[in-house]
């Protein structure tokens, strides 16, 4: 990036914070012209370090994100006009090259629902192994940074770099089209492409790093994503199952964090405050989930089966914990993961009190990809409390801040350390 000016920095900030929001749909629109989204990542980046010279004298402009399109798609234009087989490229792209530059208005939610959804099929193409799929879709939808995919993936910075630039080699060498998949082809896909929704949320629901606990745009991202696969794949459980989730989950945004941002526990939530439209359409989807399948519910459908649980329950003490507890079973047999166990263990706890959760979460101490993840010994921290070791409880809390890369939940798990 360009080095800016004292005075400056505030702008550079906000050019930066816009970025970061819109970089997915300025990718996924620059790639519908280059069909290549390593060079479409490259075009924005250069959106960006043009806004970093402009807007300092100028000013911000008043659609910031259009402006950051416009200008990248401007040199997609150029780039192809000044390939050989301009000709043959003109053809593909159409009539969306035929433009000068001109101050952009709102961009369509209509192109930018399926642009992005293009992007996230191109990016889960079955050429590419699993993880390729997800780092690369994390990077290019979810706007995460390699350490932020390394955290949500539980894998090393340098081996989730080398699959995204692998990745990006492969399709450009594949040639693999910019489209949304039909048929066999779009079910081969949808596995990877609920998974990476899942995470995209999952970022914005709890930011692994950064100032911000929350990162709204992701989550609207994320549902806004699932809802069209609705449309695309109605027959689909785990489609409406993904859907359910984050309706659910999304239900709770206005009261996860206090006013001056930080965290709130579930416990600690005004319920009255939860969007009940969204607990509706939640409830909506997961009944279509299971309407359009008589199999077992799959692993969204019981995450959501999870947060319905929450969702029904007028106070913390209300919870229906033991059928939680027993989800969390039913989700371990499904789809066995360490996480899973650990969001287990504080059910078990629930209902069978806390040495019992406790018992889980230290059978969990020598798993590899917990090793560095703060929610475990934060856990084991608040089991601790409750058990009334209130200095092992303080320690645990201390080690889980010391792990946090998120600024607000750092302060808050030092809170707890501290006895606040």
């Amino acid at each position: 990036m360009l080095a800016v000016t004292e005075r400056d920095d505030s702008t550079a900030h906000t050019v930066e914070t816009v970025f970061r929001m819109e970089a997915p749909r300025i990718i996924a629109a620059v790639t519908r012209l280059v069909r290549d989204v390593g060079i479409a990542e490259e075009l924005a980046q250069d959106a960006l370090v043009a806004a970093l010279e402009k807007w300092p004298a100028a000013g911000v402009p008043d659609n910031p994100g259009g402006w950051l399109t416009a200008t990248a798609k401007n040199r997609a234009v150029d780039l192809v006009r000044r390939r050989e087989n301009y000709a043959r490229k003109l053809q593909e792209v159409g009539r969306a090259t035929e433009f000068a530059y001109e101050e952009p208005g709102a961009p369509d939610p209509d192109d930018i629902d399926d642009d992005l959804l293009r992007l996230v099929f191109m990016s889960c193409h079955p050429v590419l192994s699993a993880e390729a799929r997800v780092a690369l879709t994390l990077r290019l939808l979810g706007g995460l940074t390699t350490t932020e995919i390394a955290r949500a993936v539980l894998a090393s910075e340098a081996t989730v770099a080398q699959r995204i630039v692998r990745a990006k080699r492969t399709l450009a060498t594949k040639n693999v089209a910019f489209e949304v998949p039909y048929g066999p082809d779009r079910e081969a896909r949808l596995g990877s492409v609920l998974e990476v929704i899942y995470l995209i949320f999952n970022e914005g629901y709890a930011a692994t790093a950064g100032d911000d606990y929350l990162r709204p745009a992701l989550c609207e991202d994320a549902l806004r994503l699932a809802r069209v696969l609705q449309s695309l794949m109605p027959k689909e459980p785990e489609v409406h199952g993904l859907a359910a989730l984050l309706e659910l989950q999304s239900s709770r945004a206005a009261t996860r964090t206090t006013p001056d941002g930080a965290p709130v526990l579930l416990r600690d939530q005004r319920r009255t405050r939860w969007n009940q439209l969204l607990i509706r359409r939640g409830f909506a989807a997961l009944g279509r989930a299971d309407a359009v399948s008589s199999a077992a519910p799959g692993p969204y459908a019981l995450q959501a089966a999870i947060a319905a649980c929450h969702a029904q329950a007028h106070t913390w003490e209300e919870t229906n914990w033991a059928q939680i507890a027993a989800l969390y079973g039913l989700l371990s047999a499904r789809a066995p993961s360490p996480v899973v166990e650990l969001n287990r263990a504080v059910a078990v706890s629930m209902t069978e009190g806390p040495e019992a959760g406790l018992a889980i979460v230290d059978a969990l101490a020598g798993e590899p990809a917990l090793r560095d993840y703060h929610l475990l010994p934060s856990v084991r921290g608040d089991l601790l409390e409750r058990l009334g070791r209130t200095g092992e409880a303080r320690a645990e809390f201390a080690r889980a801040a010391s792990l946090t890369r998120n600024a607000r939940e750092r302060e808050f798990l030092l809170g707890r350390a501290g006895g606040r």
